[in-house]
């Protein structure tokens, strides 16, 4: 650490030293050459040629240092993003994955949108979520809920026990926000922060390929299987996570089975909510039918297929809120039976 920091003074003084050496030869040029005290017009242009080449050097050297501190300032952010977003892997236990995500705010590599894939003794679990706002300021309540969510996949045997988990977390790091934004109010702020919530959908796929949801104000997924691409589900979603407390019962929504060659395509409403010149939305349900009607489906065409039409649709601008995409394709070989039951009695398709 001290030479770290030893490493870092020297560069502040070499950075400030230089400009320092310019202005002093300046200075020096101007009170002892005898030729930059006379008023001729051959030594009028030799003293400004010389205070250009000493302006020109301190200009460059200024910007030389302005841009290198902005590149460090760049990786230290990035690392620290990749560390909140981490990028999914390739496959997760027989599932192939691809994931992108665009933030709304320039210079950002992520914003408020979310996602994590672990793979648990309780199967595969998955978050895809979407905080209020976008960009650098939405970064601290979307580690709070990963961070949450990344412990307690391990911990809990029931989807909707890690969901209050969540909830707890979002409710502890929005009264240390609001404390630290009104440190004069002390106590326990009545209202942590006015009108903030996340949206979050919870997913669980399991090792003979079940898949259970809870939802909580999110866009439901789309199931593409063989050459259609429809939502997974219509059942009306609960609240997102802040505004209200969660209810006492959490049962996850049971969607049937993941066959082999299905996929599941989860997204943040950024993407749906995404428009062109003329005002239209982004039509998300007709860019994924011809994906899946094109040929065969894997993650990284389907991304690739979404994220090229949204930047088309957009007219290549800078969404206005923070997009992400989550791609998961079923490529185990079979879906095991549980114990006892008959091959013929498997669910075919998701409900």
């Amino acid at each position: 650490m001290i030479r770290v920091r030893a490493g870092l003074s020297c560069k502040r003084l070499f950075s400030l030293g230089l400009p320092m050496v310019w202005g002093a030869m300046a200075i020096t040029y101007k009170l002892a050459c005898p030729l930059a005290r006379e008023n001729g017009l051959g030594a009028r242009i030799l003293t400004s040629a010389v205070f250009f080449a000493v302006g020109t050097g301190l200009i460059l050297q200024v910007r030389h240092a302005l841009t290198r501190e902005l590149r460090e300032i760049r990786e230290v952010a990035g690392a620290a993003q990749r560390v909140l977003l981490r990028p999914v892997p390739a496959r997760v236990d027989g599932l192939n994955l691809a994931a992108a995500q665009l933030s709304a705010d320039r210079g950002a590599v992520i914003g408020g949108d979310l996602y994590e894939v672990i793979a648990t003794e309780h199967g595969v679990r998955v978050v895809m979520g979407d905080v209020r706002g976008h960009g650098i300021a939405a970064l601290g309540t979307a580690a709070a809920v990963l961070g949450s969510f990344r412990e307690a996949v391990h911990d809990e045997a029931e989807l909707g026990s890690v969901l209050r988990r969540l909830e707890r977390a979002l409710g502890r790091h929005l009264r240390e926000r609001a404390r630290g934004e009104h440190p004069s109010a002390g106590g326990e702020p009545d209202n942590p922060v006015a009108e903030e919530f996340v949206t979050v959908l919870l997913l669980e796929i399991r090792p003979d390929g079940e898949v259970r949801v809870l939802n909580c104000g999110h866009p439901w997924p789309y199931l593409l299987s063989g050459a259609r691409a429809e939502p997974l589900a219509a059942v009306e979603p609960l609240p997102p996570l802040g505004p209200f407390p969660l209810p006492a019962e959490l049962p996850a929504v049971s969607c049937g089975q993941l066959l082999p060659g299905d996929s599941l395509f989860l997204h943040t409403d950024g993407v749906e909510d995404a428009r062109d010149a003329r005002g239209r939305f982004f039509p998300l349900s007709a860019v994924l039918a011809r994906a899946v009607a094109a040929g065969p489906v894997s993650p990284q065409s389907v991304l690739r297929a979404v994220l090229g039409a949204l930047l088309r649709h957009t007219g290549g601008r800078r969404p206005s809120d923070d997009v992400a995409v989550l791609v998961l394709r079923n490529d185990r070989r079979t879906v095991p039976c549980p114990p006892g039951e008959p091959v013929g009695h498997r669910a075919h398709r998701l409900t």
